[in-house]
């Protein structure tokens, strides 16, 4: 009889913590809002099972140089390392949340001299070993290990999105090299063509064919391409110098391929000039699940509300009694008033349980700031799902603009260059004027600067949508 009554009080108090909720595992219950990638057609034609992100970043940037300054970057970034021991000191707190069950054991011996009046010296002593023990009847010690275990997963995932951020600036700083380069070797050739413009100018100056209005108008123009191809240099070095602080290392030239000499993300996204790049053809988004599955910043935010979820259980299971054992053991000559020698074994064990009545609202209040936090991240959860969703649609809008423009600017380019070398042909045989030659030359210009500076934004789209789709992490 007695057994049974035992039984059901130990039934009675499981239901009282299970309908308390203080030993309740983690269960997201926050949904993520549907239709999360839009309705852009571009979109839902490259909606299904695969995924860029799923590709490591290896296989999405195949530049062999490229592949080896991102690995550089990845072993000697400060940032990363600062991230590496974060993760490494919440594991050490995980490690100590989980030791919080056991016993904590101390040796702390006493000497004592005392004497009083004529008497002799007393001279005592005690060895003991103190143990006291926490007993995690409802759930304290539990729930803040779980806790520790959320903080040491963000700490995983932040240090994840910090290699993904550094991947993706790397590869777009490497690439504004090489637009760099390209822009450069641009002005190298239009500073050869017009010096020969100027030289014809001159000429045609000297002959009587011509004013000097028209030599000075032409040697101005050329020396602003001298003065663009001093700024391009300067980029350059600025470049280079942003990838060295990546690498955590002085400044020195960074080696890299000409442009569009490999595929950025797939081997047949190469040729046509590069349109393919940029095709959605080629550009797998995969299905939102994958990216709420991959995304560092939506998994942190559902780390985060885990940690409140325990921190919360945690602040339940304050309102229940603390239960604490205590217990000593060692050698002692000081029995009571008693001074014995040799000394004796004392032992000794004390249990103790508080019971909180009035704490000055601290603990309810404890409470209701953790429910707050957690209602607050839950709501912070769906708007990272939302701006995860916008993100993948503006980088997937940034392509299509490029693939649209990369064609009209390709043929632009053709256009003007025959419009260029016409005019010219014109103005040496005396039937065009400096003006319409300047007009051409210029426009020619600027129409390829245009053209590497929108296969640039393409390629930087493209990356954009690999990281907005959670690559980068492995």
């Amino acid at each position: 009889m007695k057994r049974l009554r035992n039984s059901i009080t130990v039934s009675v108090v499981g239901l009282l913590l299970t309908g308390c909720g203080i030993y309740n595992q983690y269960e997201q219950k926050v949904e993520a809002p549907d239709g999360v990638f839009g309705t852009n057609e571009d979109i839902a034609s490259a909606m299904d099972g695969s995924s860029l992100a799923q590709m490591s970043w290896r296989e999405f940037f195949i530049d062999p140089l490229l592949q080896r300054l991102i690995e550089q970057v990845l072993e000697n970034n400060t940032d990363l390392n600062t991230a590496r021991i974060a993760v490494e000191k919440s594991e050490e707190s995980l490690r100590m949340a989980r030791m919080a069950y056991l016993p904590s054991l101390y040796f702390s011996p006493q000497g004592t001299l005392a004497k009083f009046d004529e008497n002799p010296w007393s001279k005592t002593y005690n060895l003991p070993l103190q143990l006291s023990m926490d007993v995690d009847v409802f759930g304290s010690i539990t729930n803040k290990k779980r806790a520790s275990k959320a903080i040491l997963l963000q700490a995983q995932i932040r240090e994840e999105a910090i290699r993904a951020n550094l991947i993706s600036t790397t590869a777009q700083q490497y690439f504004m090299l090489q637009l760099l380069d390209r822009q450069l070797a641009i002005l190298h050739l239009t500073d050869s063509l017009w010096n020969a413009s100027l030289e014809t100018q001159k000429t045609l100056w000297e002959n009587g064919k011509s004013y000097s209005t028209a030599v000075n108008q032409m040697e101005s123009s050329y020396l602003n391409v001298k003065t663009q191809m001093v700024d391009v240099r300067r980029n350059i070095r600025a470049t280079e110098n942003a990838i060295c602080r990546l690498l955590g290392t002085t400044q020195h030239h960074i080696e890299r391929q000409e442009w569009d000499s490999s595929a950025l993300h797939h081997p047949e996204a190469q040729g046509e000039n590069g349109q393919r790049m940029y095709d959605s053809k080629y550009l797998k988004i995969g299905v939102p699940a994958s990216m709420l599955e991959l995304r560092p910043d939506i998994r942190m935010a559902n780390a985060a509300m885990e940690e409140a979820f325990y921190n919360t259980q945690a602040a339940r299971a304050a309102f229940f009694p603390t239960i604490t054992l205590n217990g000593t053991a060692g050698w002692t000559n000081s029995a009571g008033g008693m001074v014995v020698n040799p000394g004796k074994l004392l032992l000794s064990a004390v249990g103790s349980i508080t019971q909180p009545i009035f704490a000055r609202g601290r603990i309810k209040a404890n409470l209701r700031i953790n429910q707050l936090t957690e209602e607050d991240l839950q709501k912070k959860y769906v708007q990272t799902v939302i701006d995860a969703g916008n993100q993948v649609n503006e980088a997937m809008a940034d392509c299509q603009a490029a693939r649209e423009k990369h064609a009209y600017y390709h043929r632009q380019v053709q256009v003007l260059h025959e419009a260029y070398n016409g005019t010219h042909e014109l103005m040496d045989n005396g039937k065009a004027n400096y003006l319409e030659v300047l007009t051409a030359q210029e426009s020619l210009l600027n129409s390829q600067l245009s053209e590497a500076m929108n296969m640039y934004k393409g390629a930087q789209a493209v990356i954009a949508l690999y990281i907005a789709l959670g690559g980068g992490t492995k």
